[in-house]
């Protein structure tokens, strides 16, 4: 029994190991927000949501489009969903708070323990198929539909009520039936456990033990080492029914855990669905392009952490990057464009996880993996100069590069002068450029940006972060060349003037 909600053809591995940067990545796009609103206060849905986000860039467009029609299902039957999550964890909670004690080698002690287990179990399931008998005409996605049509194939009626018998069987309440041969020097040998007769003697033959056929004998009431011989002739029979029913046990728990842990993916999903509509922040199902093609398209893209974090629906932008491999993004300060960038790159992880995106439309090409260069706040333990720390990491993520990642720049190079960090940076991003690497550059380095644009270079866009007329920013990004000035008397401005004007307030 498999239950392939998050692949078509293989379990879910949560324990798969995570990206090289995935410290960096979660710091830079603020991850943990995003962790956080799918788990709604429970850790497994977390580490699931943090696994599945951060594992996604090693999946490609089939797998996003079988999640898709599942989460599809999921969204509009969110309370199937929730139900089939807490029937796996209602499962999974007992054995996960009891021990699995094999007793040393007593077959007895065992196959008792395996067949209490085993009646709660099929309770479990009888549920799940009823669950599956009620909805199943309501899902349409390959995954649910798979799944339902197993519950309800492997768990019908007649092979649940054999099962039931079987166990009841199990119980022994008329004694063990064993037989044996006499082996060399007299030893018992070929212990095999036989299913009883059918018992047809008259009620009061019952009674009184009447009409019993074979020889009987009793055993001594403080005859312990007979109660072990006996104790150890019905244990050699019951060996290979109680290793059985133990592996049914671990078996049908495997089930569990794995529906556990896939429903979690797409229950995570849910949760932060309802919080972005509480907000009235847009989402949606992404178009995944597989590579070579090299395209970025949306419409309303946002910063969905952000959202979460105001607790209000933030500024979203509108971008066609068919064809274009580098953004470079300048403007005003505080004009959004950290945000935006944020914004991309979450969006990517969200679309590769086989997730809804924050905005009304998003398309884009599926990347080998997410690699971000952020400007860093000066580090008192560092060993060296800024330049050089940048550099540093700048020298890990190429080591970690392949032409089809994304390559997110925040402000990098700005540790030195203009001039110098402008040759940098112009450098490493025109190899990158001739590699066909497709980058989001956020700088104030007008030079750098303006020598792109007076190159007239095919496949560069220019985005700028629009500054109003009065020095209000309204954290739109709009298409547009750069300009010389980031604008720092609007905080000048905003810092210092309107400061001192306050203070001569309170003074007065």
């Amino acid at each position: 029994m498999k239950a392939f909600l998050m692949h078509r053809d293989r379990d879910f591995d949560v324990k798969a190991e995570l990206p090289w940067n995935h410290q960096v990545l979660t710091e830079d796009l603020a991850l943990d927000t995003l962790f956080d609103a799918t788990a709604g206060g429970d850790v497994f849905l977390r580490v699931v949501a943090q696994c599945a986000i951060l594992t996604g860039v090693n999946g490609n467009d089939d797998t996003i489009h079988y999640r898709h029609d599942v989460l599809v299902d999921c969204l509009a039957n969110p309370a199937v969903f929730r139900e089939l999550y807490n029937i796996a964890v209602g499962t999974i909670g007992p054995k996960a708070k009891s021990s699995w004690y094999w007793f040393g080698n007593q077959p007895s002690a065992t196959l008792h323990q395996a067949v209490d287990k085993l009646q709660v179990l099929m309770e479990r399931l009888a549920i799940l198929r009823s669950v599956a008998d009620r909805h199943s005409a309501t899902f349409h996605s390959e995954g649910i539909r798979n799944l339902f049509a197993m519950l309800r194939r492997e768990l019908d009626d007649g092979y649940l009520a054999s099962v039931s018998r079987h166990l009841e069987r199990l119980n022994f309440k008329n004694g063990v039936l064993v037989s044996a041969a006499l082996g060399r020097g007299n030893k018992g040998t070929g212990y095999v456990l036989r299913k009883p007769l059918p018992d047809t003697r008259l009620w009061y033959e019952k009674l009184f033990g009447w009409g019993q056929e074979g020889l009987t004998f009793t055993l001594p009431p403080r005859d312990e080492s007979g109660s072990r011989a006996l104790a150890d002739l019905s244990d050699r029979g019951l060996d290979l029914v109680a290793n059985a029913t133990a592996h049914a046990v671990d078996h049908i728990n495997s089930f569990f855990d794995m529906l556990r842990l896939e429903l979690a993916f797409y229950v995570g999903c849910l949760n932060l669905h309802e919080r972005l509509e509480r907000l009235g922040a847009p989402s949606t199902f992404p178009s995944p392009l597989a590579p070579p093609l090299k395209q970025c398209q949306f419409a309303d893209l946002y910063d969905a952490c952000l959202a979460l974090n105001l607790g209000s629906t933030v500024v979203g932008n509108d971008f066609d990057g068919d064809g274009r491999l580098l953004v470079l993004i300048t403007g005003a300060n505080q004009g959004g464009k950290s945000t935006f960038l944020r914004s991309v790159g979450l969006a990517q992880l969200m679309m590769q996880a086989g997730m809804f995106v924050p905005a009304k439309a998003f398309k884009a090409s599926l990347c080998s993996g997410v690699l971000t260069h952020y400007k860093r706040e000066e580090d008192n333990s560092m060993r060296s100069g800024k330049l050089d720390e940048e550099l540093s990491r700048m020298s890990e993520i190429m080591n970690h590069y392949s032409s089809d990642a994304l390559l997110l720049f925040n402000e990098s190079f700005a540790a030195t002068n203009e001039r110098e960090g402008t040759e940098i940076a112009r450098q490493i991003v025109g190899t990158l450029l001739d590699d066909r690497a497709r980058m989001f550059f956020v700088t104030h380095m007008f030079e750098f940006a303006n020598g792109f644009a007076e190159e007239a270079r095919p496949g560069v866009a220019f985005l700028r972060a629009e500054r109003r007329d009065d020095g209000s920013r309204s954290f739109k990004l709009i298409e547009a060349e750069p300009l010389r000035t980031s604008f720092g008397e609007d905080l000048y401005r905003d810092v210092f003037v309107m400061s001192a004007e306050g203070a001569r307030q309170l003074t007065v």
